[in-house]
């Protein structure tokens, strides 16, 4: 298993809005970023990346949650009919303690950590956003994985008086995912309940949702409403849809062509028309930390 990482930051500690989107006081003050929880892999990629943060407006209105729509401002337009409060989230499968557990249940307890991530989108853009959530490994922990377990399995709500996008059997619903198990026990692998010291907007992925920093954004899936721990490798929603474009594992990886578009290259969200080509980093620029989960594996076959 990873090496867990762990932080006694308290929310005094976690840098302001307005300091994150001055980008002089941000590249001038990289050691107060990485005392916020940032990555390794970030530091060492910064060369190849800006670091500086997405705006909120940027985050919060350009998003893939088709649930709401397909077109990137979809989201930000129809996500204010879902109902967070109350929520809960249905935990079963290989665990010993499966039950309903309520959205405060499921932070009680928990040290919500600021963590800068980049999530990536498979069509060539990509956002750096300041995300607050908890290593999902905490949870798993509590609700104390059997050893049959192998994967874990998600779930996002689905609510088609909320969620207009439901409507367009473009997928075939609810939305789902799933990781295996070592990755999800990864200390990078985190829950989500906010972004810039805030509560998670609806449109990404109100109250609760995954981030998986290495992966394809896609993988993080959003509002979530069922963990499940399983023997078998679960379905995953677009991996189903188009296998030969989505693979199971989907990890951000370079080297593999993409039947419709180059993945050599990204874009930041925000550059406009005029935003430059990033070389994309492997793993997502998390070489260090997780390349060692694949030892072994063929990663074109099992991308």
């Amino acid at each position: 298993m990873a090496h867990r990482y762990r932080s006694d930051l308290t929310w005094d500690d976690v840098t302001p809005k307005e300091v994150y989107l001055n980008r002089r006081q941000l590249m001038t003050g990289g050691g107060a970023l990485l005392a916020a929880g940032m990555a390794g892999g970030q530091a060492r990629a910064q060369d190849a990346w800006d670091l500086t943060p997405n705006s909120w407006e940027e985050i919060t209105t350009f998003n893939n949650f088709y649930e709401f729509g397909t077109d990137k401002s979809d989201p930000a337009e129809h996500a204010h009919r879902l109902t967070t409060s109350p929520w809960s989230v249905e935990i079963d499968g290989l665990v010993d303690n499966p039950g309903t557990y309520s959205f405060e249940d499921i932070v009680a307890g928990q040290t919500i950590e600021e963590r800068i991530y980049r999530l990536r989108c498979v069509e060539r853009w990509s956002m750096v956003i300041p995300w607050n959530g908890f290593e999902l490994a905490d949870l798993l922990n509590r609700v104390g994985v059997q050893d049959g377990a192998r994967y874990v399995a998600f779930e996002t709500a689905m609510r088609p008086e909320e969620m207009p996008g439901l409507r367009v059997p473009i997928l075939d619903w609810p939305y789902r995912e799933g990781l295996r198990l070592d990755e999800a026990m990864h200390p990078l692998t985190i829950l989500a309940t906010g972004l810039y010291g805030e509560p998670m907007p609806n449109q990404n992925g109100a109250p609760i949702r995954l981030v998986v920093p290495w992966k394809y954004g896609y993988k993080s899936i959003k509002s979530i409403v069922r963990i499940s721990l399983v023997a078998e490798e679960p379905v995953a929603s677009w991996n189903q849809y188009a296998p030969h474009e989505y693979g199971f594992y989907s990890n951000v990886n370079p080297n593999r062509e993409h039947p419709r578009w180059s993945q050599e290259f990204e874009r930041r969200v925000g550059g406009g028309l005029f935003a430059r080509n990033i070389p994309t980093l492997m793993f997502n620029g998390y070489e260090e930390e997780v390349a060692s989960l694949y030892e072994g594996m063929d990663l074109i076959e099992f991308h």
